[in-house]
């Protein structure tokens, strides 16, 4: 082979490696927003790659951008003043077109978060394994803020039996506990409170208006 020729395979072999490192290479980003207002909020942005955070980084700003590699997840943290601190996981597997874009919602300090995604089977307290991704970013914030502690506060719609609605509340909060403590945060560091259905968001007689008073909100009591 001449000298030509053998400089015109190397080239094409590195170009070829560029171009794969390209297609593998995926973006993580996304906007740090006021969960009530949609506002973008300026906040200390951390992230690290699970489970053993070799790769990590952190920067302050209203959104975020970076680039991973490979199979790990990651898991991202915003905390602002005077609002509540979060955790989101991103995982590659859900990539889109070489991005995975993922906003992080921050609740006033004080305010509940509402576990927006967590889902039940109907009138019971087994969790929907959908839930499972909601859940397991409380469980990572908590073991990233090792004082932390919640509170679980369940609510039904209340239609039916005040009494066996009160019951069904206690009985979800209670599964959600046990869950969380599946992933390693100490039971000593989550509370649980039933509320039944004394205390809908929204009081219309609609199948929407009933399905978002049935919720598990997250009460931080302290970071």
């Amino acid at each position: 082979m001449s000298r030509i020729a053998l400089l015109l395979v190397v080239a094409g072999a590195l170009a070829g490696q560029r171009a794969q490192a390209q297609e593998d290479e995926i973006i993580a980003e996304g906007r740090i927003l006021d969960a009530r207002s949609g506002k973008a909020i300026p906040a200390r942005i951390r992230y690290s790659s699970i489970p053993t955070g070799g790769i990590s980084g952190r920067f302050y700003d209203s959104t975020f951008s970076f680039t991973i590699f490979g199979s790990a997840k990651y898991q991202i943290t915003a905390e602002s003043e005077g609002y509540n601190p979060r955790t989101v996981i991103v995982n590659p597997s859900e990539v889109l077109n070489n991005t995975l874009r993922r906003d992080i919602l921050l609740t006033p300090k004080g305010e509940t978060v509402i576990l927006n995604n967590l889902i039940f089977d109907r009138g019971k307290a087994t969790i929907d394994p959908k839930s499972f991704r909601e859940l397991d970013e409380v469980a990572q914030m908590m073991k990233e803020n090792p004082r932390m502690e919640i509170q679980l506060e369940g609510h039904t719609d209340n239609v039916g039996s005040a009494k066996a609605n009160l019951k069904l509340s206690q009985e979800r909060v209670e599964a959600v506990k046990k869950y969380l403590v599946s992933q390693g945060v100490s039971k000593n560091r989550i509370k649980t409170h039933a509320y039944g259905g004394s205390q809908p968001l929204r009081n219309e007689m609609t199948p929407e208006a009933r399905a978002m008073n049935r919720r598990v909100e997250m009460r931080i009591l302290k970071d």
